[in-house]
């Protein structure tokens, strides 16, 4: 089988291809591997909203769940046990990617659960002991990048265990993230672990921003605030960009990163392009991608957005050095036509881990429901 073309030339511009998916029918069938030879696929990203929906479709975990009700597991720990076979099997997948890579690819992350978004201690905590559970080289344990998210990204990475951190959506949180992760490479070399072997993305979310600020210029509705629709979230993306050169590639702030590479071999922390699917019909289908090519990034693409991009997306090479002067004339057009950047900020933050609770809260209902489904017929099947 032949790679795409289209995410071929991604690949060569330097962006690592990952799906925005994960479910045991996409391991079991092969399409994952597929994917891998395809589509030049080289990680998964999964959070509540995935499992959720994987879960609720299909027949792929009905024989686990009742396994697990005849044990007298409770949700919490069916998923736990569920979620955690998917995403080592996923990890099993990615092996040869894994190492072809130098452990720079390969990856499979898994969430922490969204209720402790705002306890470091319980956060820090339930990622030891997903890291431990799964037991693959090549995991990423999820951390939010809410302030109480900080703390227990340094002390997770100070443990020795790769992160990547999510629901990140201003510059100035993103910066804040890049320090936590070197605040804990640093721990994690006096701890004596390798930093060599440490690995971090920083996902930052994109489509959401254009969401959110659209419908505000909307209710503004002058042809200025209007002119600014679909523009915010790529401006965004590439000023986080220009952060992370400064910090990892000899900007004015790169000395802790370079003394850690020099000494101990430390890895960067690659952004990520996460929330990449438009939601606007109106808005090329593969904006997100396209507009955001560079050396060194991550884009985590939703299958429809990655098929989008195989079938039609023009690849033009290196699309985000050299434009954070332009993304700066576009934040500050959008402050002056009245939106209020630092409450969009808040917002998003605030919706992007709600919307990860009440999909782990659905999760947790369905699989109760299940559970319960499930007793009564393994009770009466004997040792089936």
């Amino acid at each position: 089988m032949a790679q795409n073309e289209n995410t071929a030339a991604l690949s060569a511009a330097g962006v690592s291809v990952w799906l925005d998916d994960l479910s045991r029918d996409r391991i079991q069938s092969g399409n994952l591997a597929e994917l891998i030879a395809t589509r030049n696929v080289v990680g998964v990203t999964t959070n509540p909203t995935i499992f959720q929906g994987a879960l609720s479709q299909g027949h792929s975990y009905d024989g686990q769940l009742k396994e697990l009700a005849a044990q007298g597991a409770d949700a919490d720990a069916a998923i736990r046990t569920i979620t955690t076979d998917d995403v080592r099997a996923a990890c099993d997948v990615f092996a040869e990617v894994f190492a072809a890579s130098g452990g720079v690819d390969g990856r499979v992350s898994i969430e922490v659960d969204p209720r402790l978004a705002f306890d470091a201690e319980k956060t820090t905590a339930q990622a030891v002991e997903l890291w431990k559970i799964v037991d693959r080289p090549n995991l990423f344990i999820k951390i939010p990048a809410t302030e109480a998210g900080l703390p227990a990204i340094s002390a997770v990475i100070a443990e020795g265990i790769s992160v990547n951190v999510t629901l990140i959506f201003s510059v100035q949180r993103y910066r804040a993230v890049m320090g936590a992760y070197l605040d804990g490479l640093g721990k994690a070399k006096f701890a004596g672990h390798d930093p060599a072997k440490i690995h971090s993305v920083a996902s930052f979310f994109v489509s959401r921003v254009d969401t959110e600020i659209d419908k505000r210029l909307e209710a503004i509705g002058t042809p200025e605030a209007l002119e600014l629709r679909g523009k915010a979230g790529i401006a965004n993306a590439r000023l986080a960009y220009a952060e992370y050169q400064d910090v990892f590639d000899g900007g004015a702030h790169t000395s802790t990163y370079t003394h850690l590479a020099a000494s101990a071999g430390a890895n960067r922390q690659r952004p990520l392009w996460a929330s990449t699917g438009v939601k606007n019909p109106e808005y090329s289908d593969t904006m997100y991608v396209t507009e955001l090519v560079g050396p060194n990034t991550v884009n985590t693409l939703p299958e429809k957005t990655l098929e989008a991009v195989a079938d039609h997306g023009e690849i033009r090479g290196i699309t985000l050095s050299g434009t954070a002067a332009a993304a700066k004339e576009v934040f500050d057009k959008l402050v002056a036509v009245g939106i209020d950047l630092d409450d969009v900020f808040a917002v998003l933050e605030r919706e992007g881990v709600d919307k990860f609770e009440k999909s782990w809260a659905e999760l947790l209902s369905a699989t109760t429901e299940e559970l319960n489904a499930a007793v009564p017929d393994t009770a009466g099947t004997g040792s089936n």
